[in-house]
């Protein structure tokens, strides 16, 4: 779709724990609208954003921002308020999507696979283990592998948890269980209704957690992934259909869980991410580029759905 010169106010930075992911992602935006002839004005988010997306005025808004408030709904809600239209998830699917709890509550009665588990208090861990191990706590409002721990029979936290021993229980009073899944770390990017690949992520150690997303060399990609074809066409159909699902609009990126001991019924969705990094090392670009589109054709092809739709969801 072609899209004319446009004035877009690219939203990026924050304070969640993702603000320099996200400035990477708005930089890398703003440069590719520059390259195709559009205006574009920077707005690093502060308390006073709303008064500066006023006196910008433009006609569109990219949402670069990672993490609460910019895709927990509240940036979202107040776009709405002010009449822009923006990129990306509307205010319920981004209440819905960036709450991992809620979003099973969403899918799996839908037939979408997802792991067990439940929600506990922080104070009861270091009582006793909520599930058996090994398990998986992560937090349940952050994204990029914030504050994920996997606790192994013979790990190094304590049995039960200590609380002296670092991890996400010293920063969140809330935090989900999950049955640790073996296996692969699998993840499939949507474009408005178009599910593209499949990436393999292989981390040169430990497990895929926010380093090993963001620093250069980390961690293999393999695009697309080797992996048979019945689970590539899993992962790209439960991808679309979350995305479907919960609403999402512009682009989306669905990570799993795969045992491949297992075949298809190995497959396991942990979240959908409503606004997936654009950085050098991010995935969505990778794989859209994999398939012929370049960056700044994929960032015009997710503001054009914004201008199709209004922005809103």
């Amino acid at each position: 779709m072609t899209i004319p010169k446009l004035h877009v106010a690219v939203l990026m930075g924050g304070w969640s724990s993702e603000r320099p992911v996200s400035l990477m992602s708005g930089e890398g935006v703003a440069k590719a609208l520059e390259s195709k002839g559009h205006q574009v004005t920077r707005i690093d988010m502060d308390r006073d954003v709303a008064l500066r997306l006023a006196e910008a005025m433009p006609d569109v808004v990219f949402n670069a921002l990672h993490g609460t408030p910019g895709e927990d709904g509240s940036i979202q809600g107040l776009m709405d308020i002010m009449g822009l239209t923006y990129t990306h998830s509307g205010l319920a699917t981004s209440v819905i999507a960036i709450d991992k709890e809620l979003t099973k509550q969403t899918l799996v009665p839908h037939g979408i696979p997802m792991p067990g588990g439940r929600v506990v208090k922080t104070a009861d861990l270091y009582k006793a283990d909520p599930l058996p191990r090994p398990y998986v706590l992560k937090p349940v409002n952050e994204g990029s592998s914030v504050g994920v721990a996997i606790v192994m029979a013979d790990g190094n936290y304590g049995n039960p948890i200590s609380a002296d021993s670092k991890g996400p229980w010293q920063e969140f009073d809330e935090l989900l269980a999950e049955p640790f899944i073996r296996g692969r770390e699998l993840t499939t990017a949507v474009i408005g209704d178009r599910a593209l690949l499949v990436t393999e992520l292989r981390p040169k150690s430990g497990f895929y957690d926010f380093d090993a997303k963001y620093t250069d060399g980390m961690t293999d990609h393999i695009c697309p992934a080797e992996i048979p074809d019945d689970v590539t066409e899993a992962c790209k159909q439960i991808a679309l259909r979350a995305h479907q699902l919960l609403g999402c609009k512009g682009t989306s990126r669905s990570d799993f869980r795969w045992d491949d001991e297992q075949g298809t019924e190995g497959l396991f969705l942990l979240e959908v991410n409503t606004q997936p990094g654009m950085t050098p090392l991010s995935l969505v670009p990778e794989q859209a580029r994999a398939l012929g589109m370049d960056y700044a054709d994929l960032v015009e092809a997710i503001i054009a759905e914004a201008l199709q739709d209004g922005g809103k969801a």
